[in-house]
């Protein structure tokens, strides 16, 4: 049995020429991951990241404080790009009502590591889009539940010996090595990266008008 798939070639292509031709795009973050994930959709952007200070000390649930960080971000290069769009983002890492963001050293890092171990934790990240000229500022999040095996404190050691543990939210990356330690996750894998994508791009698209 054969079956004949009708694409419209005409709605793909103004999509593309939407995106084309849309105005030059900032992702305001020095992250590679998100620079990656938004590599591999096409978009024509470049990187200026923000020089905000981040700091644990707000009184806000994980996803408003996620998204309060998005905002602060954006805003910063926004100022000074009025025409472009501004991508903003904010990953953090929510343990059983505890914020976790970036561990400062190593050892900051085998405490996160040792207190997700065996447990369940979600990954929040928080996302704005500003463009000032067209007056658009849109602000939502994203949460994934990611489910840890028991890792045992030689390979906590090693990963942290290893690979990069200091630049991400939690101490880890789902991409590298420490996937292993990863019994399931419920939700979007790139949002435990750092940019829930799939989100990302739907709403792109409709601040778009396609």
């Amino acid at each position: 049995m054969k079956f004949h798939i009708l694409v419209d070639v005409q709605y793909l292509n103004n999509i593309k020429r939407k995106m084309d031709s849309s105005p030059k795009i900032i992702l305001a973050s020095k992250s590679p991951r998100r620079k990656k994930i938004l590599d591999q959709i096409g978009l024509d952007f470049i990187i200026q990241p923000s020089n905000v200070d981040e700091h644990l000390n707000l009184n806000l649930a994980p996803q408003d404080f996620a998204e309060y960080w998005s905002k602060k971000k954006a805003k910063q290069i926004a100022m000074s790009n009025e025409n472009k769009l501004v991508i903003g983002a904010d990953t953090i890492v929510d343990l059983n009502g505890k914020i976790l963001g970036k561990p400062k050293n190593e050892n900051q890092s085998y405490t996160m590591l040792k207190n997700l171990s065996g447990q369940t934790h979600e990954v929040i990240t928080g996302v704005t889009i500003i463009n000032k000229k067209k007056d658009i500022h849109q602000t939502f999040n994203e949460t994934t539940k990611v489910y840890v095996k028991n890792i045992p404190d030689n390979d906590i050691i090693y990963y942290i010996e290893n690979y990069s543990t200091l630049d991400k939210a939690g101490s880890y990356g789902i991409q590298d090595w420490f996937s292993i330690w990863i019994e399931k996750i419920d939700g979007c894998f790139y949002n435990v990266m750092g940019f829930p994508l799939s989100k990302f791009y739907k709403n792109y698209i409709e601040l778009n008008n396609v």
